[in-house]
């Protein structure tokens, strides 16, 4: 589970990390090979004209034209009013797991506030018009709760947001995908507006890990499983989500699976045709000799190359949680690996 001392100690970090920009210019490859030690939790990434703008938990912004050097910017605003303890008990301010999207012509970020192991949670989006701080149309426009899990009456938790967007025949349809631990990773439509669900609802699972049989709904539970991440390439949607544990320093053990579909709304299956929903799911990323676990992917597409986008708990730095941005490799039946 996340460990709300993050939204504050990460708040402060220098940021980074991904999330896929639609409609984004060519750009040229990351130098991945030369990236510079950064502190990192929950990282995403878009690109506005010739600059990377990254966004962490807990509000932190970075900038950048490589990459590799980053400028710390002003926070996004964690002050969210519409935060209630009736919406949400326990709250402590701030929030998690942000993703960043683009759709004519507006930056969507979508954020979890939630309080701590329990599935007191929600999800809301904030708008702008331009990510350059410098720029006087600069100003995020929150529109508040999108969902929320309730404990004892959801078994899903709403944290852990990602948006993607499936085009057809000149239509957008906006699908967020999310979910920490208890039932799983939950897949629902958006409406048109990308900030409230589609009517009549439309509502999948598709993830999850074995549960112990009689822990309480209001458990969180030992199916470790969160933080998805959904790709496209040629004619598969691929599922990236990580299981075990986060959040531990030299004691985490987090890791990344994927599974893929020819249909965003699923079944997804791994290599093995084991289906994500009942357990599945190939390794792309975990223990290295630099990092104890690596987890919270994003991925994507920059110059013809796919990159992979995560924290990992550094060894070297007693178990810090820093940025990883590593090639994509992907192997005759196009699956991918990542190259350490």
């Amino acid at each position: 589970m996340k460990k709300l001392y993050f939204v504050t100690a990460v708040s402060l970090l220098v940021v980074l990390c991904g999330a896929k920009k639609l409609d984004a210019a060519p750009s040229a490859a990351p130098q991945a090979s030369k990236q510079r030690v950064i502190s990192a939790h929950d990282p995403v990434l878009i690109k506005q004209d010739s600059t990377f703008y990254l966004f962490v938990t807990g509000g932190g912004v970075s900038k950048s034209t490589d990459l590799v050097n980053w400028t710390a910017q002003k926070p996004v605003p964690s002050r969210l009013e519409w935060v209630t303890e009736d919406i949400i008990p326990g709250y402590r301010g701030g929030f998690w797991a942000p993703d960043i999207q683009y759709y004519n012509g507006t930056y969507y970020l979508y954020y979890s506030p939630s309080a701590f192991a329990k599935n007191t949670s929600a999800i809301g989006v904030m708008t702008n018009k331009t990510l350059n701080q410098e720029d006087t149309a600069y100003k995020w426009v929150d529109h508040g709760m999108i969902l929320k899990s309730v404990p004892g009456r959801d078994f899903w938790n709403a944290i852990d947001a990602n948006v993607y967007l499936e085009r057809s025949r000149g239509q957008a349809t906006g699908w967020l995908t999310f979910g920490s631990f208890w039932g799983g990773i939950k897949m629902v439509k958006l409406a048109p507006d990308m900030k409230s669900l589609a009517e009549p609802q439309e509502w999948y699972t598709v993830a999850m890990q074995p549960r112990t049989f009689g822990m309480p709904d209001t458990d969180p539970g030992d199916g470790a499983i969160e933080a998805p991440f959904i790709y496209h390439r040629h004619q598969y949607y691929y599922l990236f989500v990580s299981l075990d544990y986060c959040c531990r320093g030299l004691d985490s053990d987090y890791n990344v699976v994927v599974g893929r579909s020819r249909d965003i709304r699923g079944p997804y299956f791994d290599k093995n045709g084991v289906p994500l929903y009942a357990g599945g799911g190939t390794f792309v990323a975990g223990e290295t000799e630099d990092y104890a676990g690596i987890g919270h992917c994003a991925v994507y597409d920059f110059d013809r190359k796919t990159y992979f986008v995560a924290h990992g708990y550094d060894k070297h730095d007693g178990g810090r949680s820093t940025l990883i941005v590593k090639e994509i490799v992907w192997d005759r039946a196009e699956w991918p690996t990542v190259k350490f």
